[in-house]
């Protein structure tokens, strides 16, 4: 039993750390960020007008695909803040 209790205070002291580690990962998250810059830059060698269309909607697929997860992100670290405040 006393084993139990030094894993569980472990556990609560070493939970808000991970939390932070994580947040940081996820709103630090350059990928895209990186692909937008790329694509976007290839665009002023293009000549082909259906190729540059297929450019432009795939940047604006990636720019939604973005907010979705920025939204996402900002949901999860609001109820996960929540959570922490309570304990």
């Amino acid at each position: 039993m006393p084993f139990i209790v030094i894993i569980e205070s472990i556990s609560l002291i070493f939970r808000p750390l991970t939390l932070a580690i994580r947040l940081t990962a996820n709103i630090s998250n350059y990928a895209g960020h990186l692909l937008l810059t790329l694509l976007g830059s290839s665009g002023i060698n293009i000549n082909n007008f259906s190729t540059l269309i297929i450019l432009i909607i795939t940047q604006i697929l990636l720019l939604t695909l973005k907010i979705a997860v920025s939204l996402i992100q900002a949901y999860v670290f609001s109820i996960l803040s929540t959570l922490y405040r309570e304990t």
